[in-house]
């Protein structure tokens, strides 16, 4: 059988064997130490925005349930969610007993509709609900239309949670995905730009929330010398080995990026002359994607070549691909919420596809990936 080629791999750049081994030497082997305030620090100084400070977590999931947690998410309250993403974004909301409300995509960036979002907030409220936070995504590395989603929450008073789990080193206007919401969160599991392994981080907007963070991460212990506990509090620090790994990522972040950036181009020379096939783009100048995942979009009414086919091909030549996230609005275990929006997600889901956009890709795999793909539109 042929070596598998899958979807996004883990890709070391060489250095992070360093700061293990000193956490390793120095006996560092906890959920603190000099790699964990280091990782901070380097990711601080990439978002270059003085009111971002980040607490390293366990994962993006973590990050997301401290955020509610400080902005008061509690029982019965709801929380404006982007249908179209991954169960991680939507989870944590139910954790703290509130509700999720979720909104449809727009057709540019396949994130949050604003309209559909502003008309689930006035028919929410015109129905007594209390509205505690909204939490938009950059999926797939493309940034959301972050500026109207701010200015509808802003209109309404309600805080902006920005999911950058998928879109460290996107920009919107020249501006760092990250640093948009009042919280936002980095993920660092083994598919992302770069990753410790597993693992998130919380973005704040001050170091009193930053700290705060760091309190309820390790189990809202209080600063007295035996444990003392007047608040509920969880176990989400990251540990000191794996922001050792971090800490090596980040010095290939750029170039990382740049080859998942080159991926895209890849696939856009391929698919350019082919009907009815095209590839996930950046709207406009003022949107910088990552190109975490490419993905591609099959337009039923102009090919004969469906989701499927290529999925299955691509499946027979032993290559990884996956279609794209299943809306939150369509999983059994939430379809019992609202929701606001038409079918732009769901018609994204039934026909779109993610293709392998690892850092790590070889030559000689992308030359089987193009073989493959061409074969199949010259059958």
């Amino acid at each position: 059988m042929k070596s598998k080629i899958w979807l996004s791999t883990p890709h070391m750049g060489g250095s992070e064997q360093k700061y293990i081994n000193e956490a390793f030497q120095d006996n560092w082997i906890a959920p603190l130490g000099p790699n964990v305030t280091g990782f901070e620090t380097d990711l601080e100084n990439y978002l270059s925005n003085k009111n971002s400070f980040v607490a390293c977590l366990s994962s993006g999931t973590a990050a997301i349930h401290l955020a509610l947690l400080q902005l008061g998410v509690s029982k019965g309250d709801e929380v404006i969610c982007q249908s179209f993403t991954f169960c991680g974004t939507a989870n944590p909301i139910t954790y703290l007993g509130a509700n999720p409300v979720f909104v449809d995509s727009e057709s540019k960036t396949w994130n949050m509709c604003p309209d559909y979002l502003e008309q689930a907030i006035i028919d929410r409220k015109s129905k007594g609900k209390t509205i505690k936070a909204i939490i938009v995504v950059h999926l797939y590395g493309m940034p959301a239309q972050i500026d109207k989603i701010i200015d509808v929450a802003k209109k309404y008073d309600i805080p902006v949670i920005e999911d950058a789990a998928e879109a460290l080193g996107s920009t919107y206007n020249n501006q760092k995905c990250g640093t948009f919401g009042e919280f936002s969160i980095l993920s660092f599991n083994g598919n992302k730009i770069i990753t410790t392994s597993g693992g998130g981080a919380l973005v704040c907007r001050s170091i009193e929330h930053k700290n705060k963070t760091i309190y309820y991460a390790t189990q809202a212990r209080e600063n007295t010398p035996h444990y003392e506990h007047t608040e509920i509090g969880y176990n989400y620090r990251m540990s000191n080995i794996s922001a050792g790994i971090g800490r090596g990522q980040m010095e290939v972040l750029d170039k990382h990026i740049g080859l998942r950036q080159n991926n895209n181009k890849f696939y856009n020379e391929i698919f350019k002359d082919i009907d009815g096939i095209s590839v996930f783009a950046e709207p406009s100048s003022q949107f910088v994607s990552n190109h975490w995942l490419t993905c591609i979009l099959i337009d039923p009414s102009k090919s004969k070549i469906t989701r499927e086919d290529i999925y299955s091909k691509l499946l027979e030549e032993n290559i990884e691909s996956r279609p794209l996230w299943k809306p939150m609005h369509l999983q059994p275990v939430f379809n019992k919420y609202p929701y606001y929006g038409t079918n732009i997600s769901e018609q994204l889901f039934k026909n779109g596809l993610c293709l392998p956009s690892g850092s790590k890709l070889e030559n000689e795999e992308l030359e089987r990936i193009k073989n493959t793909l061409i074969s199949l539109f010259n059958d």
